[in-house]
């Protein structure tokens, strides 16, 4: 057996111990975005640290823990904090989340990151909903022996982030008054900031917003055929556009200030997906 599928495999063991709980829909939650789990009708939490060889959290700002339950009559599992390629995990480990959670029983990904605006239409507050995305620029996650168990090896990637699940997303803003930009979301390794030649780069390629999570992420779960949507924080503006230097916890500050619009958002849209 493929390690890293015999390893994964393990993880869902463990967590089948705790609960029999089967998520619809697998929900990420980015920097300063962690309290939307306290929208949730909570069946079960399990810490990462509980789950024999997952990945643990060390950025602040990410608790670290699965949380199931309900977003109204959806049945959700809850990613509270994200691991990242910087913390210096292998990129298997960083994308075994997503790929668990999908075993679980999530049929649908929906990702959320804070990031740096490159379109300067964009402010410091903004939600832009991810239309696509450049992973040119980052390890591609499936590089190594295919995991058949999982999906394909060279999945297309045409349309990795759903029409129907856009959507709903877009209805959802347009009926909260919820100002929705759309765009296409670049990842780099980080955990370095971006630099101004780095983000002229980036919009010369076409990216509107940088940040350092989520692109490996929907690769994976495309793979394994998952229906996914993303909604990116635009937390600061990236360099050369901002006119102060960045900081961690400019971008945490932002996502805390936001929260309350981003959670209406994403509630109202998950609400819709019980269906899809």
């Amino acid at each position: 057996m493929n390690p890293i599928y015999e390893k994964l495999k393990k993880c869902e063991k463990c967590v089948r111990e705790k609960t029999d709980f089967v998520p619809k829909v697998a929900i990420v939650l980015g920097s300063g975005l962690g309290n939307y789990a306290d929208n949730i009708k909570i069946e079960c939490e399990i810490e990462y640290s509980e789950i024999e060889g997952f990945p643990v959290s060390t950025v602040p700002g990410h608790a670290g823990k699965f949380i199931f339950g309900y977003v109204d009559e959806t049945p959700v599992v809850c990613m509270k904090g994200r691991v990242h390629y910087y913390e210096g995990y292998d990129l298997s480990d960083v994308v075994l989340p997503i790929r668990l959670m999908g075993l679980l029983g999530a049929q649908i990904l929906f990702l959320t990151n804070a990031s740096g605006g490159i379109n300067k239409s964009f402010k410091a507050g903004d939600f832009m909903m991810l239309t696509d995305h450049i992973a040119a620029l980052f390890p591609n996650p499936l590089i190594g022996a295919n995991i058949d168990e999982l999906g394909t090896r060279f999945p297309d990637m045409s349309n990795v982030y759903n029409k129907e699940l856009q959507e709903i997303i877009r209805t959802s803003a347009k009926e909260l008054s919820i100002d929705l930009k759309e765009g296409v979301y670049a990842q780099l390794t980080g955990p370095s900031f971006e630099s101004p030649a780095d983000v002229k780069m980036l919009g010369i390629l076409g990216a509107d917003a940088v940040g350092m999570s989520t692109v490996c992420e929907a690769i994976v779960a495309n793979h394994m055929g998952l229906k996914i949507c993303g909604i990116s924080c635009i937390c600061n503006l990236a360099a050369g556009i901002s006119p102060t230097p960045l900081t961690h916890e400019e971008v945490q500050q932002a996502g805390k200030d936001a929260a309350p619009n981003f959670e209406k958002l994403v509630t109202l849209a998950v609400k819709r997906m019980v269906n899809i």
